[in-house]
């Protein structure tokens, strides 16, 4: 077990010591992708969905999502997120609309906001689904992803699909 980092000597879970990790920016975009109908997107294009805006509420729940993180994720050290946004871009398909929606993470820290930002996505896909279930059951969420990263001593990544 000594070879896993959140693993004790004992053979127990521990969350890694990053204490003498140096404090550096930090930032993380992460994407998912929604499918929907025909019928969804001129509901919401018209302000037909009755529980008001999915986009406003699956922004506000992914905000609050990104700050519970550590919550969630057993390993995960608690984060102070000093920015958080969201962008909502809806692309006509074959069989109906895409909606990508991206939150970008931010801090000054000592350990990635990768977590927050998937977390935040993911969270706000399934508030989007929760705002729209009442008018098209069939909505799919696609892919989420990390889209990028910055900051830290493993450097930046950028996911070659963004």
């Amino acid at each position: 077990m000594s070879n896993f980092t959140h693993w004790n000597q004992d053979g127990r879970p521990k969350m890694v010591d990053i204490s003498q990790k140096e404090v550096t920016k930090r930032t993380a975009i992460a994407k998912s992708t929604i499918a929907m109908s025909n019928e969804l997107y001129a509901a919401i294009q018209q302000g037909l969905i009755k529980k008001g805006d999915p986009t406003q509420v699956a922004q506000i729940a992914g905000i609050m999502a990104a700050k519970k993180t550590s919550d969630l994720i057993p390993m995960c050290h608690p984060i102070m997120l000093q920015g958080t946004d969201f962008t909502f871009d809806y692309e006509q398909t074959d069989s109906g609309y895409d909606l990508h929606m991206q939150v970008t993470v931010k801090c000054q820290g000592n350990t990635g906001v990768e977590m927050e930002a998937l977390t935040a996505v993911s969270v706000a896909a399934l508030t989007f689904y929760d705002m729209c279930k009442a008018v098209d059951k069939s909505i799919v969420i696609k892919e989420t992803h990390l889209v990028q990263k910055t900051g830290g001593k493993n450097g930046d990544f950028f996911h070659e699909r963004t």
